[in-house]
């Protein structure tokens, strides 16, 4: 079963599988992610999802109890 994955700002919707990571389906779709570390320690690709939980995209992979996910970029100007 496919999950649309929605990222926002951007209005980017692309179809993934289920355990797929979060930084290759925000590849596939043309959308950049930044990166540091690439185990969840940095916490340079950190994003939101819709109920605003934080995660990590490095260490994160599309769920496999849902039909969509909506994912919110903000940029760190930091990094």
């Amino acid at each position: 079963m496919a999950v649309q994955v929605h990222f926002l700002p951007d209005d980017i919707t692309i179809e993934a599988q289920p355990g797929e990571p979060l930084l290759a389906v925000a590849e596939k779709a043309g959308v950049f992610i930044p990166t540091g570390c690439l185990m969840g320690s940095c916490h340079a690709c950190e994003v939101e999802l819709e109920d605003g939980t934080p995660i990590c995209c490095c260490i994160s992979a599309v769920p496999f109890d849902t039909s969509s996910l909506t994912i919110h970029l903000y940029s760190d100007p930091v990094w």
